[in-house]
């Protein structure tokens, strides 16, 4: 993998959350923070649960996990909860530390950094991927939530419309 490729996955990430969280932004605070039972659950835990993602990997791609933490209490403590954002706005400002965050970690790495692998460990097990396989599948898992996120948005008649990548690359052009 190159470094142009995963920058350029992280320009149509940024653009699709960007689309998504601008839709969030035409709900009501009610409808924002109703509980469900699609997906994650309800609007805003679908949407923290992408954010604690990008994070979770951030961090774990920073050697947070490089060893095993007291205990799984440990672990759960690290999750972001969507307690933790009462308010879409209070979202939004996380949501664009971690993007910032991410970013500097994409645009500090190497091609052979990026290539080569990383071992981090979780409860009851160690795991060792490539570094970009990681990138790759926090733009994979984003995109999964973000459509379930459209699913319960468009059912509010607020519709974020298509984030395609093709889309994406046509606005580029």
């Amino acid at each position: 993998m190159r470094i142009d490729e995963i920058k350029l996955l992280y320009d149509f990430n940024d653009w699709a959350d960007e689309r998504i969280l601008d839709a969030c932004a035409r709900v009501s605070p009610e409808q924002y923070a109703a509980p469900g039972t699609y997906g994650r659950g309800g609007l805003r835990a679908t949407m923290v649960h992408i954010l604690d993602n990008l994070w979770q990997q951030r961090i774990t791609l920073q050697g947070f996990y490089r060893e095993p933490l007291a205990d799984e209490a440990a672990y759960d403590a690290t999750e972001l909860h969507e307690d933790a954002f009462p308010t879409l706005a209070g979202l939004q400002a996380r949501w664009a530390v971690e993007q910032r965050e991410m970013r500097a970690y994409i645009d500090a790495l190497s091609e052979e950094t990026l290539n080569d692998t990383i071992r981090y460990v979780i409860p009851g097990a160690v795991r060792v991927f490539p570094v970009w396989l990681i990138l790759v599948d926090v733009v994979i898992h984003a995109t999964q939530h973000r459509s379930e996120a459209a699913a319960l948005l468009t059912n509010y008649g607020q519709s974020p419309g298509d984030y395609d990548f093709t889309m994406f690359m046509n606005e580029l052009a």
